[in-house]
């Protein structure tokens, strides 16, 4: 079987519920996904609460998580993945032992980058070296997604060589995890494959992923188009819940998870999810989006 790493997006799904959902809430939510068998969490951010009031309490999130116990008896513990946005984030999520992985979105559109983070590309940059730096001081490893990777709504250049581009700076200051994301669900299934395709052969050493956004008519295709050219690592959340709060208004959800379980099910894909418990979770993560109800709705 080939095996695929899958990277389950709390975060991403939460952070645009306007209604605060409760700690204990995330806590025994982020237990229900390890108990099922997700085994990589993309569970916090390290912001401003200013601007994303939903992640403002993420170490007793984490802390409340490590009070739950330690793994089962023969398993690792599970990847645990801060999102930072500056050196103050990335102070914050090492100074919390549940953060095994920082991740930070490095974007390749300026507009977007001043959206996202108010940096330059310089500044950005600069950024990026010093998580690397700190993280393998710190024993934590550091993932980038390259925000825009597929494109952008702002008619800025784009193309494939600048991904490309992109990922040969990482690979020479030493991040060794790359997520090329769809930020605003632009891609078509054919242009998934291409870059992705391309992005992979220029740099065969590094652990490359993809992290789409897209509305569910075509979330399928864009899953089997990405695996097809070689991707064995997917971000996803279950029923599709979130998207890029900076990215716009006409936000469209992450791949839902249940879906990417189903795509590569049939291709003898193993992602080691109990199909049981992942009914449990469906009617959990419904019960949430409906109780603390998104402001901007994903269709």
């Amino acid at each position: 079987m080939n095996r695929v790493k899958l990277i389950e997006c709390p975060r991403d799904a939460w952070q645009g519920l306007p209604h605060i959902i409760p700690t204990d809430t995330k806590v025994e939510y982020l237990r229900q996904l390890i108990h099922a068998g997700f085994r990589h969490i993309d569970a916090i951010s390290f912001v401003s609460p200013k601007h994303v009031k939903q992640m403002a309490d993420s170490e007793a999130v984490l802390t409340g998580l490590s009070r739950a116990g330690e793994p089962a008896a023969g398993r690792k513990a599970p990847e645990i993945i801060g999102i930072v946005v500056n050196e103050r984030g990335l102070d914050r999520a090492l100074a919390v032992p549940a953060v095994t992985t920082v991740g930070y979105p490095y974007s390749i559109s300026a507009r977007f980058r001043r959206q996202n983070a108010n940096m330059t590309r310089a500044e950005s940059r600069a950024l990026v070296e010093t998580l690397h730096r700190r993280t393998q001081g710190g024993g934590r490893g550091l993932v980038v997604y390259i925000s825009m990777a597929f494109g952008n709504p702002y008619d800025e250049p784009w193309g494939a060589e600048i991904v490309e581009d992109t990922i040969a700076w990482l690979r020479d200051i030493g991040v060794r995890q790359v997520s090329l994301a769809d930020t605003v669900g632009l891609a078509s299934p054919r242009l998934v494959a291409a870059v992705f395709a391309a992005a992979s052969r220029s740099a065969p050493d590094i652990e490359l992923g993809v992290h789409l956004h897209s509305r569910p008519g075509n979330a399928a295709d864009k899953v089997l188009a990405a695996y097809e050219a070689g991707c064995r690592r997917f971000d996803s959340a279950l029923t599709g819940l979130g998207g890029c709060p900076f990215a716009g208004d006409d936000l469209v959800g992450n791949i839902p998870t249940e879906i990417v379980l189903h795509t590569l099910a049939h291709r003898g894909a193993a992602l080691g999810i109990n199909p049981d418990a992942l009914d449990d979770l469906l009617a959990r993560t419904r019960d949430l989006s409906s109780k603390y109800a998104y402001a901007t709705p994903v269709n």
